[in-house]
């Protein structure tokens, strides 16, 4: 009991502080490309694309060496290590590469990014998923924290942005050192069990996925679903900024309604494991494509910033279930030696495919019809999947693989 709390507290606190971290660098990242560096929504929706196509390329490599390494701690340090070079990469080599060449600059920019955030915190989740496991505490819970990490951080990223926008690359630097103190202290038993189950993950379990038509269908759902609520967060801070009088004021006030919404989504969060339990995996994830369609048609539909404020909220409620019941719908129909391949291949690799495919529609769209009409479009997509995913997801498991049973003997890595 006392090594469970202890490792739930420091696993939440390295969730918080990586939260704060990619929050400080990243959740004014459309701001700062559109202001600072002068891009339109053509070349951020490039950009976008490229980071994409990154962060597909790490996560099945990603997925795939989290299950064979089991509870050793050797990616979260690797990730650790690259934050904190954060900022001065954001200063000194990304910037400038950007208004020097912007196919350049997003192809270096897309490579770091990738690892270091967009593959890495699938590789993060998926890890603090199995320790909760064993170790019997809530994943939402510890997720929560993340929340709280990334909504400390937006409650100051418009200000101090428009003081400099390298303030906030700065703060997540500092924010990264923590991190590498945190993973430092932190000690996981594996047992001998657990250290011969994750020896015996192969390429062939992972090709053997892609024969199930349950799989695809879960896939399907990603794609049309939740890849969707990523690419409308690229460039709505733009769009949110541009209905203030000045662009200084839309900065300012979206990072006070961006930390809000995720104050709310750590409430949410807290209450999600809940009401997966109560309704089901599957009905969880209908529930927040519901949500989630609801929300981007209705940003179409709004006017003015308390109108499309009001609708930014509704995130708070989608993600944190859609997030958990993702979690347990894998868990409950597949194999759980390959729980990280499962979730960064089957969730988080989806889901950039859809984006990168997504994103530069989204950014000409942008350009040529607006953002409301674009909101519409995207919106009508989500509904559709989801509908279609009433259909084709499970109820109930489905696949297991049988796994031998091997003496227990544990050690400390």
């Amino acid at each position: 009991m006392k090594s469970s709390k202890s490792l739930y507290w420091k696993l939440s606190a390295y969730f918080f502080f990586f939260f704060f971290t990619w929050s400080s660098s990243y959740s004014l990242f459309s701001i700062w490309l559109g202001q600072e560096i002068k891009l339109n929504g053509s070349a951020t929706g490039l950009i976008f694309s490229v980071n994409a196509i990154f962060a597909l390329c790490m996560q099945p490599l990603y997925g795939y060496i989290s299950d064979r390494i089991g509870l050793k701690k050797h990616i979260l340090f690797f990730i650790s290590c690259l934050l904190v070079f954060v900022g001065p990469f954001y200063i000194f080599v990304y910037g400038p590469l950007l208004q020097y060449n912007v196919l350049i600059g997003a192809i270096i920019g897309g490579l770091y990014l990738g690892v270091a955030f967009l593959a890495g915190i699938g590789a993060i989740e998926t890890y603090i998923e199995k320790v909760s496991r064993k170790y019997k505490f809530e994943y939402g819970k510890s997720r929560m924290w993340g929340s709280l990490g990334w909504a400390a951080a937006t409650f100051f990223a418009g200000q101090l942005f428009n003081i400099n926008p390298h303030i906030n690359f700065w703060v997540a630097s500092v924010s990264a050192v923590i991190l590498m103190a945190i993973i430092f202290s932190v000690k996981v038993e594996m047992s001998s069990y657990e250290m011969e189950k994750a020896e015996s993950v192969r390429l062939r379990d992972v090709g053997n996925l892609f024969l199930l038509k349950e799989f695809w269908f879960f896939m399907i759902y990603v794609v049309g679903v939740t890849c969707v609520y990523g690419v409308y967060d690229q460039q709505f801070p733009i769009y949110y900024a541009s209905l203030f009088p000045t662009e200084s004021i839309g900065n300012q006030v979206f990072g006070y309604l961006n930390s809000f919404q995720v104050f709310l989504e750590a409430g949410m969060m807290f209450a999600a494991p809940f009401i997966v339990n109560k309704i089901g995996a599957k009905n969880s994830l209908i529930l927040a494509g519901f949500l989630m369609g609801f929300r981007i048609i209705g940003s179409g539909l709004v006017v003015g910033p308390i109108g499309i404020s009001s609708m930014k909220l509704i995130h708070a409620l989608e993600l944190p279930i859609m997030l958990i019941a993702i979690f347990k719908y894998l868990a409950a129909n597949f194999d759980t030696r390959l729980s990280s391949i499962l979730y960064l291949v089957g969730f988080q690799f989806a889901s950039q495919i859809g984006a990168s495919v997504l994103s530069p529609i989204a950014g000409g769209l942008y350009d040529s019809v607006g953002f409301s009409r674009t909101y519409l479009i995207m919106g009508g997509m989500v509904l559709v999947f989801n509908v279609i995913s009433m259909f084709t997801l499970l109820n109930s498991k489905k696949h297991k693989f049988i796994r031998k049973d091997v003496q227990e003997k544990t050690q400390i890595i």
